[in-house]
């Protein structure tokens, strides 16, 4: 039996010792947005696909001399059918192909991805949906109180 590639299968600790990374470099990857390691519980999973990226990733940055930031942005520019290696046959009917005006993830249902079930894997949708999450929570969370001069803020009462 042939193993999927991207099946998670390899727990932080043994992802990291086969990158030779700590694991908390791998949780950076994550909090920056450039990984997306499957979980069960508070468990992060990693698949083969994952090991090989992250695998680029250390290349840009260590290789390359590429920041984190410098990463993100080159990831932002590059669309979703060369991030997700759409095969021509899929990609010349999607509409995220066709008109390049609306970023994929906009248009989500519509494109080929809503019907092969792909937006929960791609990067460029899985930033975007962070965003967006990110300003709504932002939003929705209220200024501090204004303080008087001589004024001490009052705890809120229990």
């Amino acid at each position: 039996m042939a193993l999927d590639n991207s099946e998670p299968i390899y727990p932080i600790s043994v992802a990291a010792k086969l990158l030779s990374v700590h694991p908390r470099t791998l949780r950076i990857y994550e909090e920056e947005g450039l990984i997306k390691p499957a979980r069960q519980g508070n468990k992060r999973y990693f698949s083969n696909n994952d090991i090989s990226w992250i695998t680029c990733l250390r290349t840009l940055i260590h290789e390359k001399g590429i920041s984190i930031p410098g990463i993100k942005m080159l990831l932002e520019l590059t669309p979703c059918w060369e991030i997700t290696k759409c095969p021509p046959e899929k990609r010349d009917h999607c509409s995220a192909y066709i008109d390049r005006s609306i970023p994929c993830w906009q248009r989500a249902s519509t494109a080929c991805s809503k019907e092969f079930g792909q937006c929960d894997n791609c990067e460029v949708y899985i930033r975007a949906m962070k965003q967006v999450t990110d300003m709504a929570t932002t939003a929705s969370t209220p200024p501090p109180p204004k303080l008087s001069a001589g004024r001490k803020q009052q705890s809120p009462p229990r």
